[in-house]
């Protein structure tokens, strides 16, 4: 099974491609973050015509997370326990939830979209958020594998933290920035410390997820490494490879992120078991 991750940044403006790709790189399974749109306002046609099924979580035209599968999704969740909210509270006084998780569960394994709040600068709001969304996500993760230890789950998307000096092209440029502050960097290895681990890095060692449009930060390659896929043990063991796919950055109109691929030793039914499929082979 083949599954994916993709910030698309605004999957209206990006439908071909993420399209074209999800056909041309055979994935089964991929989670799309920042699709800034409503449900009423996705493109479902295109991704029903190339043979996925859609399940999303949008409020507006910011954030919002998806998946499009061509197996059978279960289980959607839009919030984890304890997930914080941001902005301005409503009339019982709670902070608005924000449409950045989505959990689904294909082919028994349970798999999250997540796009995690950016943070801004270390003095804003937005930046203690971030943190308090980290530590409630974790703390809920842990929870999971307690309860379920023996069933894969990975979560991905944008975690916008660069966990290692490596993950961004000039450390120097991020002084006194977010990304790359011990606070965020604390709050990643917190997933590692309760179990899950980047199943990317072991086979791609090197290379960024993102990269600015501005200041021709693509054709330098000053990028940043900012997307993973964070699977559990029963995961990890799945996974027999993986790649970053940096040709997407190029082209016209691209997201500033890239798709990030893990292929999963796990049958997935081939197009004869299902009459109702459609055939692109």
């Amino acid at each position: 099974m083949r599954v994916a991750t993709w910030n698309v940044n605004s999957i209206r403006a990006r439908v071909g491609r993420v399209v074209d790709w999800l056909v041309k790189a055979d994935v089964d399974v991929l989670a799309m973050q920042e699709i800034k749109c409503k449900e009423s306002q996705f493109p479902m046609d295109a991704f029903h015509d190339a043979g996925y099924e859609v399940v999303l979580h949008g409020l507006n035209q910011w954030n919002g997370v998806a998946f499009a599968s061509r197996l059978p999704m279960t289980e959607p969740a839009t919030t984890f326990t304890g997930m914080p909210g941001f902005g301005k509270p409503g009339d019982d006084g709670m902070l608005p939830l924000e449409a950045r998780a989505l959990g689904v569960t294909v082919n028994e394994v349970r798999l999250w979209s997540l796009y995690v709040p950016n943070g801004r600068t270390l003095e804003d709001p937005h930046y203690a958020y971030k943190l308090q969304w980290l530590d409630e996500l974790a703390k809920q993760t842990e929870q999971w594998l307690g309860e379920n230890p023996d069933q894969p789950l990975a979560l991905m998307g944008d975690w916008n933290i660069a966990p290692l000096d490596s993950d961004v092209w000039d450390l120097d440029v991020f002084e006194g920035a977010t990304h790359v502050s011990a606070p965020e960097r604390a709050a990643f290895a917190a997933f590692e410390r309760i179990g899950l681990t980047d199943v990317v890095r072991p086979i791609v060692p090197t290379g960024y997820t993102y990269w600015d449009y501005k200041q021709l930060r693509f054709p330098r390659n000053e990028g940043m490494r900012i997307d993973f896929i964070m699977g559990s043990q029963p995961f990890a063991e799945l996974v027999k490879d993986a790649r970053i796919e940096r040709n997407e950055r190029k082209g016209d109109a691209p997201s500033d992120h890239v798709p990030v691929v893990v292929d999963l030793d796990i049958a997935t039914p081939s197009p004869e078991d299902d009459d109702d499929r459609p055939m692109f082979w």
